[in-house]
């Protein structure tokens, strides 16, 4: 049996906009529902952003916390993914949802030019965010933006300051920053598997890039990211109506590549995350 293919769904994001597309999950309990028919669907990992009361991107621990509450609750056993990400908050308090302790949550290890402005990740706040996963006993995904954050990643599992192994996503799509390029693709699983060999490694392509890295991933072995943060569309002229609608598009090409998809006890098991009493 080929490796089974753990589908992350990206919920809300920090960008998309119900004006966007009426089915991104806002609130609290719409993200809670939403995740709850991607799990249904067939995801194993949530990805969770939360926004104000105006719906903008922040990163309030209490959201979080009550997000996370319901998903545990609506989703037994699923992995609970926070962002550490830059739009929603500087600094320290990027990271201030960490003493949740969540199963995984987004790492980049390095900076990168992002559609209209830097996504800056200092060394000083990278160490400082990896320190607080490896206190909290949480498991770092590396948002791979360019192929040096690969190279970063390994170093920092190498002296100690990452707890392998590794799970890394090649991040691909993104304006400014590294194309969904299917050469520089293989070259990223190519650096991965010789710098790290015991790294797991998923994909992200955000847009229209979304459904064909989902199938360079699912084809090639790895893990996939899918959801409406990335992409609001299933095509040109049509909206997503949900993320679970996204999320069945992955699990059809796991079944076109005889991939199996990945249940939450798999996940636990292959990203080696504590057991649940679920």
């Amino acid at each position: 049996m080929s490796t089974p293919c753990i589908i992350c769904a990206a919920i809300t994001g920090s960008v998309p906009t119900q004006a966007d597309n009426p089915a991104v999950p806002v609130t609290v309990s719409e993200q809670i529902e939403s995740t709850h028919a991607s799990f249904e669907a067939g995801a194993s990992i949530a990805h969770c952003h939360v926004r104000d009361e105006a719906g903008k991107p922040t990163s309030d621990p209490e959201r979080f916390a009550r997000l996370k509450e319901g998903i545990e609750k609506h989703c037994p056993g699923m992995i609970v993914q926070l962002s550490t990400g830059g739009r929603s908050g500087a600094g320290v308090e990027r990271g201030g949802m960490l003493p949740l302790a969540p199963d995984m949550a987004s790492l980049s290890v390095g900076s990168n030019n992002f559609p209209k402005r830097v996504y800056e990740n200092s060394p000083d706040l990278v160490d400082w965010l990896a320190a607080e996963m490896i206190k909290y006993d949480i498991k770092p995904e590396i948002e791979a933006f360019d192929l040096s954050h690969i190279v970063q990643a390994t170093r920092m599992a190498q002296d100690g300051r990452l707890k392998g192994p590794l799970y890394v996503q090649f991040v691909m799509g993104v304006k400014n920053a590294m194309p969904a390029d299917k050469r520089i693709f293989d070259f990223y699983i190519e650096t991965l598997n010789r710098l790290a060999p015991d790294a797991q490694w998923c994909a992200a392509g955000v847009g229209p890039a979304q459904i064909q890295v989902n199938e360079w991933s699912i084809s090639q072995g790895g893990h996939t990211r899918t959801g409406l943060e990335d992409n609001v569309r299933l095509d040109r002229n049509t909206l997503a109506p949900s993320n679970a609608a996204l999320v069945q598009r992955a699990v059809d090409l796991c079944e076109k590549y005889e991939r199996p998809v990945a249940t939450w006890q798999q996940a636990r098991a292959i990203l080696g995350l504590r057991s649940t009493a679920a």
